[in-house]
């Protein structure tokens, strides 16, 4: 089931032809913590084109889930291949979260029609001056 579903899907990890191109030209590089797998190809012409970067996503093809080193690598901004580690590279560093916006575990704030708590009624905190 999982190999007819890349005739016709392109949102959960690889088509077909990702797969034929990285049997015959990819090299692996790493792999993150969720699990996605990155891949290079050399240029036919290192001069002038730089090397074909790209990933097979480990479930529904989500960008924001490309941890923020992996992402700098597959925009050429270093050539340097991330770790696999945890551990961030500076201790006030969070740990990566993909995006979660449109999902159920996106953020809700205190009064959202969406929310689980119910809008708080219009108290303005003050008694409107009428004149007598």
């Amino acid at each position: 089931m999982h190999f007819l579903k890349q005739f016709f899907t392109w949102w959960t990890g690889q088509t077909l032809g990702t797969r034929f191109f990285t049997w015959r030209k990819g090299e692996e590089v790493g792999t993150d913590q969720a699990g996605n797998r990155y891949y290079r190809a050399k240029s036919a012409m290192p001069d002038s084109i730089p090397e074909r970067r790209w990933v097979i996503f480990n479930g529904y093809s989500e960008a924001s889930s490309i941890p923020p080193g992996w992402h700098g690598w597959m925009h050429h901004r270093t050539d340097k291949v991330p770790s696999t580690s945890d551990v961030p590279d500076h201790e006030w560093q969070l740990p990566h979260q993909p995006n979660l916006t449109g999902s159920a575990g996106a953020y809700r704030p205190p009064g959202s029609i969406v929310g689980a708590a119910r809008p708080k009624s219009a108290d303005p905190g003050y008694q409107a001056w009428r004149p007598e």
